[in-house]
């Protein structure tokens, strides 16, 4: 295991979450279990949640959330690098602080102009909701990633993570590390995150511009079902919509590997040309405190064994765990060390 292998490249976020009745989801026209970005009329709904008595402030943002974990279940300082763009305020110092404590390289690009970004999660029952307001997060430029002491960290890693959610910032960011990895043999990794990122045409083309890079690819069935109809596929069929997204045209000869996550359903990996579904270890209701951050814990979970070159039935099995635990904690939140063997 060599320091800096896994590399990931996002939004920092700070998380604020809180548990409310559905009746805020109508005030703002937000959907169950759906990840948007702020417009004018979501603004106040930040100061909403802020001012309850059950809210929590969590460093987040997709990747980061995943890399966390990774760096969690690995247990080895150092091994995880992240980089994304926070303000020059106390929310990003928090994050740092955070992310730096478990283990978590952070690099963060710093805009003395604009706040850090921030993401209301709307807990509602069982579901939640994602508002983005980027802010900071917005402003990640490639010329950070490309300063030699910043790209040293990109040339040190052998695995690449990148949620989609970053598509709308940086895509200069997302082909620079692909290419990379690609002319090294290394491995780029990318995930659907949110049916939006397919329904908006500038970032659907960055996701099919860096899809011939992707060698493995995540996502969840109502995201798997969102591409397919984008692509004009008849299918919604969620193993059929893998195997069609793993035959897409490649860059290099490696195949390409599409794992879709679906709830409490078996999860769907597709490599090599073959379907494989691992079953979930259901919860039962009262033990689910929060789903959110559920599918980035997954990847993690999954990453930290890819890293180790653990075999796909592992990498499941890891992100099954680490999913299972992060849904009985209130945000992405782990104890000290995992019990996974």
């Amino acid at each position: 295991m060599s320091e800096g292998v896994l590399f990931g490249i996002g939004n920092p976020l700070l998380d604020i979450s809180a548990e409310v009745s559905t009746d805020v989801l109508d005030k703002y026209k937000i959907k169950a279990n759906d990840a948007i970005l702020a417009e004018e009329s979501h603004l106040p709904i930040y100061e909403e949640l802020a001012a309850l008595p059950n809210v929590e402030y969590i460093a987040g943002g997709a990747t980061q959330n995943a890399i966390r974990i990774a760096q969690w279940m690995l247990q080895i300082p150092g091994a995880t690098t992240y980089m994304g763009c926070v303000g020059d305020d106390d929310y990003g110092k928090k994050m740092a602080d955070q992310a730096t404590a478990d283990g978590v390289n952070v690099q963060y690009l710093k805009d003395t102009s604009t706040p850090t970004g921030k993401c209301a999660v709307v807990v509602t029952g069982h579901d939640r909701s994602l508002v983005t307001d980027l802010q900071a997060a917005n402003n990640y430029k490639v010329d950070h990633l490309t300063k030699p002491e910043n790209f040293a960290l990109v040339e040190k890693a052998n695995f690449y993570y990148i949620a989609g959610f970053f598509m709308t910032v940086s895509p200069d960011s997302i082909m620079t590390i692909a290419k990379h990895a690609c002319e090294k043999n290394k491995t780029f990794m990318m995930n659907l995150s949110a049916p939006f990122l397919m329904q908006v045409p500038p970032f659907k083309a960055c996701l099919m511009n860096a899809m011939p890079y992707i060698d493995i690819l995540f996502g969840n069935e109502t995201e798997a079902a969102t591409f397919a109809e984008t692509e004009g596929w008849e299918t919604r069929d969620v193993a059929e919509i893998a195997l069609k997204i793993s035959q897409l045209p490649k860059e290099n000869s490696k195949g390409r590997t599409v794992v879709f996550t679906q709830g409490t359903e078996p999860t769907v990996v597709v490599c090599d040309g073959k379907v494989t579904t691992f079953p979930v270890t259901p919860l039962q209701k009262e033990q689910i405190v929060d789903t959110n951050a559920a599918g980035d814990a997954f990847v993690g979970g999954y990453l930290s064994q890819l890293v180790l070159g653990k075999e796909i039935s592992e990498c499941a099995r890891a992100g099954m765990y680490a999913a299972h635990l992060i849904i009985q904690r209130s945000g992405c939140t782990f104890p000290e060390k995992p019990n996974f063997a």
